[in-house]
């Protein structure tokens, strides 16, 4: 199914949503023919933000929405489709379209396997009508499961197409850059050198699995690392429970600038604690890298000034390695909470592999090294 296809049957002119790396060729297709574009195309923060904006373009227009997302997004969207969008609250009609990663006999990473069993009872149980879309699935079909789907939106109810993978395909080439030249590999081996033998917490994507080969490049032991593999958005949550919890250690947290994006209110909750154990570290590329690149709005926002309104003493951005040795041994010595930002550029190696540890191992390595 070409990409273009789905978009001209669904014919919305406003779509929001997360990239997922399942609907890259529908994120390339409309960055093509968008951009991003205020009054047709948003990437937002997170799933929820998505789904209340489309609800304002709703009220506002009347017209249909559409909301793309990865399936891991599901619960973020349960909260406004359940006490906004439904038809016992405001009746606000909606399209989803849904990544289905972790689809149930279908090889995928550990945290995407129970989110895949659940996908399809997720969307029963807040009464989100469904049509899956396969590598075999014609145009035809397509365009007779929207014809089904108005009679249902008619009737202020949401309908999701659950797109298997590789169902996609066909979209317009999109080269995603920005002008940065440090690479997120190298900046994380720098963070390496620094942290010595202090535990870190990292964030989901490229970023753990980085991580994971430097460690092993470099002989070292996997328990040092929390490799947030899932749950995007709260690795630096998650840093702060083990930082309060250990305040004898010090606790790294390696984010990246879509997942601070995502569930920013931890950074507030972060600065009223003030952990002095914790270095808050972010990489920022401004871009979804780790699912094809699309941009995110980190490219052209204060993190710095956001960390320092939320109450971190220390807050800093470097763009260069020589900026960003001297901010991890001031860090170090400081003994407060520390915020530093990394400009970064887009890319990963071809090669890049995946943890060979468990999940399960590795959060036994982990609680066992900072016990």
């Amino acid at each position: 199914m070409r990409a273009e296809s789905l978009v001209k049957i669904i014919s919305s002119d406003f779509y929001t949503g997360v990239p997922d790396s399942q609907l890259k060729a529908l994120c390339d297709c409309l960055i093509h023919k968008y951009g991003i574009d205020p009054k047709h195309h948003i990437i937002a923060a997170n799933e929820g933000n998505c789904t209340a904006l489309a609800a304002g373009y709703h009220l506002a227009t009347g017209k249909i929405p559409v909301v793309y997302m990865q399936n891991s997004g599901e619960g973020n969207i349960i909260n406004p489709v359940a006490s906004l969008l439904n038809d016992k609250v405001y009746a606000i009609p909606m399209i989803f379209i849904i990544g289905w990663r972790g689809e149930p006999g279908i090889h995928d990473e550990p945290q995407h396997i129970y989110q895949g069993e659940v996908t399809l009872k997720l969307l029963e149980d807040m009464d989100i009508a469904y049509f899956v879309i396969g590598k075999e699935t014609t145009e035809e079909e397509l365009s007779a499961g929207m014809e089904e789907f108005r009679a249902v939106l008619a009737a202020g109810k949401d309908v999701a197409f659950v797109v298997r993978k590789g169902a996609l395909t066909d979209a317009p080439e999109v080269i995603y850059k920005n002008g940065h030249t440090m690479t997120r590999e190298e900046i994380i081996r720098h963070i390496v050198r620094a942290s010595g033998e202090d535990p870190i917490v990292s964030t989901t994507g490229k970023a753990s699995r980085e991580l994971f080969e430097i460690r092993a490049a470099h002989g070292q032991s996997h328990g040092y690392d929390f490799l947030t593999v899932g749950s995007m958005g709260h690795s630096s949550s998650i840093a702060l429970g083990v930082a309060i919890n250990k305040p004898d250690r010090r606790i790294w947290c390696i984010d990246g600038d879509g997942a601070v994006l995502m569930h920013m209110g931890s950074m507030a909750v972060i600065g009223a604690n003030r952990p002095k154990n914790l270095i808050h570290i972010v990489i920022n590329n401004g871009a979804h890298e780790t699912v094809g690149g699309m941009p995110t709005v980190a490219g052209s926002i204060d993190l710095v000034g956001i960390a320092k309104a939320c109450g971190y003493p220390n807050t800093v951005c470097v763009d260069s390695f020589e900026m960003l040795d001297s901010e991890l041994e001031a860090a170090k010595s400081r003994n407060e909470l520390c915020f530093i930002e990394v400009k970064c550029s887009i890319g990963a190696r071809e090669d890049l592999g995946r943890p060979t540890t468990t999940a399960i191992e590795n959060k036994r390595n982990f609680m066992e090294y900072i016990k």
